[in-house]
């Protein structure tokens, strides 16, 4: 079996730990800086993931946005953005969807065995469709398949709330950034950062604090959850020496 992919969680939640407001328009939790250094960070990697309800509330395009940063993973001989993949147990996902019509890089979509044939009757050929499991999709099988049969090394996940309880629940994140947005939302029916879980990291199992930094009127919190914890800092600095001797 292959080792897992390298595993960075990044999301942006409110004071009192929102990740959105319960109105139907995006609730935007950063500013333009801090989205930059999303992009940066979504460029060092093989695959970037969200949950099937983040694909219907927020339609993301998954794209890497800087056209310095697509032009190196060009030149490193990859695609200009990273292999887009989500999760859903209900099938309920929409052929014209930005994840599935932007971009010309690889979509995965996972889900119950149950539910392959008709994603795949669905979705055509604007997603590679993998069953995996009998009710739910497990996030350790959901890894161990991008290791071994489609290639991905490292893997950002966006969120939702759903799939960050989950992969943080099952101790499978190498990294968590975190931003912290200067306003409080409260409001009952918003979706929160997190749900329910047993979470490894308690009172006597404290998370490491790597890192904090302020970005504009944000601060980005970044924790270190694994002793694999930095195994990108290396790509992340030959870019940027790459990015100095561009004229």
């Amino acid at each position: 079996m292959s080792e897992r992919p390298y595993v960075t969680l990044s999301c942006a939640m409110s004071i009192d730990g929102y990740l959105d407001s319960a109105e139907p328009h995006r609730l935007a939790m950063s500013n333009a800086a801090d989205l930059d250094r999303v992009d940066d960070v979504r460029a060092l990697h093989d695959a970037i993931m969200v949950g099937a309800s983040t694909v219907r509330r927020d339609n993301p395009r998954l794209l890497v946005r800087d056209a310095a940063r697509r032009a190196r993973r060009l030149a490193s001989g990859r695609r200009e953005s990273p292999a887009k993949v989500t999760v859903t147990a209900s099938g309920d996902l929409a052929p014209d969807a930005a994840f599935f019509t932007t971009g010309e890089g690889t979509r995965i979509v996972y889900c119950p065995r149950d539910r392959e044939a008709e994603l795949r009757r669905r979705l055509g050929d604007r997603a590679t469709v993998v069953g995996i499991g009998d009710d739910c999709v497990m996030m350790a099988a959901l890894l161990d398949d991008l290791a071994g049969h489609r290639g991905v090394r490292s893997l950002m996940v966006e969120g939702g709330g759903t799939v960050l309880t989950q992969f943080l629940g099952a101790d499978l994140v190498d990294e968590l950034h975190l931003v912290i947005a200067p306003f409080f939302v409260g409001e009952a029916r918003a979706p929160r950062v997190v749900g329910p879980a047993a979470f490894p990291w308690t009172a006597s199992r404290r998370a490491r604090l790597a890192d904090t930094s302020q970005i504009g009127d944000v601060v980005l919190l970044r924790y270190a959850l694994s002793d694999r914890f930095g195994m990108l800092d290396d790509q992340s600095a030959d870019a940027g020496r790459v990015a100095a001797e561009i004229p």
